[in-house]
C-alpha cells in the first residue's frame, strides 16, 4: 500500500506545479518578464522562462506535506540529507533564474553548481560504492565526494543542454523517472529497508509529478519555459536519486536469480535513463573543444537542432527523443523481468525502429532529389535539383549560373510541380535555421 502514498505525492506535486505555472505565466506576460528571442532559439514569440520556479515550489511543498505522514518517517529520520537537497535545489534555482534574466557567464554558473553538489555530498548524499558483478568497489570519502560532485554537475548540464524544444525535458524526465521509480521500488521491496531508498523514491515521485504539472503549459507551442532553473533542477534531482540508490546497492543482498537480474543493472540503469542528455552533452563538449571554445559556449548544433534541420517537425523531433529514452531505459529494466536474450532483442528492435524514424526525412528527401534530377534535362535541371539538395556543393555552384526558372522549359517545370505535389516537401530549410533556439 505504500506505493499509493508515492502516487498521492506525485499527484499533489503535479497539481501545485500546474497552478503555480499558470500564475507565473500570467504574471510574466502581464509584466513582460521574458527575455528577447536569441538567434539560436526555436520559438518565434517572446516566452517567459520562469517555469522552474513553479516546479521548485511544487516539489518543496509536496515534500513538506509528506514529512507529516508516518509512512515517510524513514526519509526524515535524518533531516540533514533532505535539507541539503533543498538547499542545493534553492541554489540551483536562484542561479538559473539569474541566468535567464541577466545571462550569467559560464564560470559563475559552474561555480554555483559545484557549491550545490558539494553541499549534497557534504551531508551524506554521495556515492560511497560502485556495484559490480560479484560485489562492489568501496570508494574512499575523498573519492566519493569528488565523484559525486562530478556526476551531479555533469547530469545537471546534460539535462540543461537538451532543453531546446517545447516539452522535451519534461517529457524525457517523466519517462526516465517513471522507469527509475519502478526500479527503486523493486529494490526497496527486495532489500532491507533503508532511508536512502525511500528518499530516492519520494524524490522521483514528486519530480515526475512536477514535470506532469508543468507539461501542459510547456507543450508546443509553449506558453512557459522551465528555463535553466527548471532544467538544472530536474538534472540535480535525477542525479541525486540515482546516486542515493546506486551507492547503496549490495549485489549480494539482492534476492533475484542471475537469470532475472543481471548484476550490472544497478550501474547501467542510471546511465540508461540519461542516455539522451549525456549523448548530447558529450557531443557538444567535443564539438566546442575541437573548435577551441569553452564547453559551455552556446551554439545551434544540438541533437534537437539537427533533427529540425533534417526535416522533422517540432512535434516529431520531441517524439523521437521520447522514443529513444523509452527504448533504452525500459529495455534495461526488462532485464529484471525476462530472460536476458529477450531483453536484448527488445532493445535491438526498438533501436532499429527509432533509427529508421530518425533518418526517415533524409531518405525521403533523397528520393525526391533523385526523381527531380532524373526528370530534368542536364542543362536546365541543375538549378532545380539544387533546390532539393542543399548539401550538394557542386549543385549549388552550378545553380549560381543557371537561368531563371521561366527559361528552363515546360518539361522541367512540369517535372518539378509533379514531384513537389506528390511528396509535399516544401523548401523551408533556411527558415527553420533562422528561427532556432537552444
Amino acid at each position: 500500500m505504500r506505493l499509493i502514498f508515492y502516487l498521492l505525492a506525485g499527484v499533489l506535486s503535479a497539481g501545485i506545479t500546474f497552478g503555480l505555472s499558470v500564475v507565473i505565466w500570467k504574471l510574466s506576460m502581464r509584466y513582460r518578464l521574458y527575455p528577447k528571442i536569441r538567434a539560436r532559439d526555436v520559438h518565434t514569440r517572446p516566452t517567459p522562462r520562469l517555469g522552474g520556479v513553479a516546479m521548485f515550489i511544487g516539489i518543496a511543498i509536496t515534500v513538506a506535506v509528506a514529512s507529516q505522514f508516518s509512512q515517510f518517517h524513514l526519509v526524515f529520520a535524518r533531516p540533514g540529507p533532505v535539507l541539503a537537497i533543498f538547499g542545493a535545489a534553492l541554489i540551483i534555482v536562484l542561479i538559473g533564474v539569474a541566468d535567464d534574466i541577466w545571462d550569467l557567464d559560464w564560470m559563475t554558473k559552474l561555480v554555483g553548481q559545484i557549491i550545490a553538489a558539494g553541499l549534497l555530498a557534504w551531508q551524506g548524499v554521495q556515492l560511497t560504492s560502485i556495484p559490480i558483478v560479484g560485489g562492489m568497489i568501496v570508494l574512499s570519502s575523498y573519492a566519493g565526494l569528488l565523484t559525486t560532485v562530478l556526476i551531479i554537475v555533469l547530469v545537471m548540464n546534460a539535462v540543461n543542454f537538451i532543453d531546446g524544444l517545447d516539452g522535451l525535458v519534461a517529457g524525457v524526465a517523466i519517462i526516465a523517472n517513471v522507469v527509475f521509480m519502478i526500479y527503486s521500488w523493486i529494490l526497496a521491496t527486495s532489500m532491507a529497508q533503508a532511508e536512502y531508498f525511500n528518499l530516492a523514491s519520494l524524490l522521483t515521485a514528486v519530480l515526475v509529478g512536477a514535470c506532469v504539472g508543468f507539461l501542459p503549459l510547456n507543450w508546443h507551442p509553449a506558453r512557459l519555459f522551465m528555463g535553466d532553473a527548471g532544467a538544472l533542477l530536474v538534472g540535480m534531482l535525477m542525479a541525486t536519486s540515482a546516486i542515493s540508490v546506486t551507492g547503496q546497492v549490495d549485489i549480494a543482498s539482492l534476492q533475484y536469480t542471475k537469470q532475472l537480474a543481471p548484476a550490472f543493472i544497478p550501474i547501467l540503469l542510471p546511465l540508461a535513463i540519461l542516455v539522451v542528455p549525456l549523448l548530447d552533452f558529450g557531443l557538444a563538449v567535443l564539438r566546442r573543444l575541437r573548435a577551441g571554445k569553452s564547453p559551455f559556449t552556446a551554439d545551434r548544433k544540438h541533437l534537437h537542432h539537427r533533427l529540425l534541420d533534417m526535416g522533422h517537425s517540432h512535434f516529431h523531433a520531441v517524439l523521437i527523443f521520447y522514443a529513444w529514452t523509452a527504448v533504452v531505459s525500459v529495455g534495461c529494466l526488462l532485464f529484471l523481468f525476462i530472460q536476458a536474450a529477450w531483453a536484448v532483442t527488445v532493445i535491438a528492435v526498438g533501436l532499429i525502429v527509432c533509427t529508421w524514424f530518425t533518418i526517415a526525412p533524409l531518405t525521403k528527401r533523397k528520393a525526391v532529389e533523385a526523381a527531380v534530377q532524373l526528370s530534368t534535362s542536364r542543362d536546365a535541371g541543375s538549378a532545380v535539383a539544387s533546390r532539393f539538395d542543399r548539401l550538394d556543393e557542386a549543385s549549388d555552384v552550378a545553380s549560381a549560373g543557371a537561368q531563371d526558372s521561366a527559361e528552363m522549359g515546360a518539361a522541367t517545370d512540369a517535372a518539378l510541380d509533379a514531384v513537389t505535389a506528390a511528396e509535399a516537401v516544401p523548401d523551408d530549410r533556411p527558415q527553420k535555421k533562422a528561427s532556432g533556439r537552444a
